[in-house]
């Protein structure tokens, strides 16, 4: 009953790590939208064009880092309740509920669309210098909503990364209780 105890902490203490690191991705994300540059910031000088960097590329980068550490932790969590329980490492055998699957599967397609948004835009908050801009020596600008949009893409990473994990956990509770009981009876 201790160990029951533990785990159930151990757990808790996972979920609010994932959690709080998706809340700073997406938090880092509406900074970044507040103070990514804008076209009074850019410069021209015949076809050259100057942006100078700002805060908006260490914000893009703190969000990144988040949402990719969670996105791991969160993975972690879910293969250590589908794979890694003593008899299912020693026969092989590891079922994948299609709920935890589907929702393990949605995760990765968002994260992957918010790691590509937010690393372009964080990319393009970067400083450009006359004659190198981002692409094609031009200067771009971050899009009205790209951060934004990143953001609410991490939470839903976030959401369905967790889910995956409950879904899993109570699979595995249930399936111990039913050990349990076998033994017992």
């Amino acid at each position: 009953m201790e160990q029951i105890k533990h785990r159930r902490y151990g757990f808790m203490f996972i979920f609010s790590v994932i959690i709080s690191l998706g809340l700073v991705s997406f938090v880092s994300c509406i900074v970044a939208e507040t103070k990514k540059p804008k076209g009074k910031d850019l410069k021209v000088d015949g076809k050259l064009c100057y942006l100078p960097g700002n805060e908006a590329y260490g914000f893009g980068i703190a969000a990144l880092i988040c949402l990719s550490v969670a996105q791991i932790i969160g993975n972690l969590l879910i293969c250590r309740n589908l794979c890694c329980s003593r008899e299912k490492r020693n026969s092989y055998k590891c079922k994948k509920p299609i709920a935890v699957t589907t929702l393990l599967v949605f995760s990765w397609i968002s994260f992957g669309v918010a790691v590509i948004l937010i690393g372009a835009a964080t990319s393009m908050s970067r400083r450009q210098t006359y004659g190198r801009g981002w692409l094609d020596r031009e200067c771009y600008l971050v899009k009205d909503g790209v951060f934004f949009g990143s953001g609410v893409l991490a939470m839903v990473t976030i959401g369905s990364n967790l889910g995956s994990a409950i879904i899993s956990l109570k699979k595995t509770q249930v399936e111990q209780g039913r050990k349990v009981h076998a033994q017992i009876g």
